[in-house]
């Protein structure tokens, strides 16, 4: 993985993380696999969508997944997305309906959030590759060190950012928003992961999008139209 494939926004701070050992090795890894004939997805070329739509200095909200759909046609960049045309997944379902509880918008008939990253919400998976219909099949390769670098330099900026951490990985990941100090102006959401095996156990009824927006118009920083119109 090499700087100059980093979006121009995002190079600087994640530079150093560009060095270690694991992210060295990533690149080279990566295309062993796909001239092995394993399908990678997301195809070359939408890897670093979520890096690339939401610039470093655009960022309001921050959303951290896990590792990307592993079904054909559904990942694209973004956590949570899928492409157009393509069945929303069980666990956008369940963000749809808390959206629709928390701010009334009724649900939307594509699972695209490319307007979310496009209005400052980061959608970033920690793991950005995944082998098809191989859940996890990247994780430890050499991703986290370059993720954990994005939410640090989010993190560290003086702009006040809401983290929404779904999920005990998106809490130990966005656990880096305290550990660094600079919390204390930022407002960090959690609760449980919107999948059908974990919603019903805090997720639904957590509110996360109205008390983003009302923080963000707190703040000065323009609140977010989640509609998906």
């Amino acid at each position: 993985m090499a700087s100059d494939d980093i979006p121009e926004s995002w190079r600087e701070a994640l530079e150093p993380a560009l060095t270690t050992p694991e992210a060295r090795k990533l690149g080279g890894w990566l295309r062993a696999e796909e001239d092995a004939g394993k399908t990678i997805f997301p195809p070359r070329g939408q890897r670093l969508a979520a890096l690339a739509m939401t610039p470093l200095d655009k960022v309001k909200v921050v959303i951290l997944g896990q590792d990307p759909y592993h079904g054909p046609g559904q990942a694209h960049g973004l956590a949570f997305s899928v492409q157009d045309g393509v069945k929303v997944p069980p666990s956008l379902v369940n963000i749809y309906k808390e959206l629709e509880s928390d701010c009334g918008i009724a649900r939307p008939a594509t699972g695209n959030l490319t307007p979310w990253a496009k209005q400052g919400v980061l959608l970033l998976n920690n793991t950005l590759t995944v082998q098809s219909g191989n859940a996890g099949s990247h994780a430890g390769r050499g991703w986290d060190a370059i993720t954990d670098a994005a939410v640090a330099a989010v993190a560290e900026r003086g702009d006040p950012t809401v983290f929404i951490l779904w999920g005990s990985h998106a809490k130990k990941k966005g656990g880096r928003v305290r550990a660094l100090g600079s919390g204390d102006h930022h407002l960090v959401l959690t609760s449980p992961h919107p999948s059908p095996l974990s919603a019903h156990g805090g997720f639904f009824g957590s509110r996360p999008f109205s008390q983003t927006n009302v923080f963000l118009e707190a703040n000065g920083c323009g609140a977010v139209d989640w509609s998906l119109q």
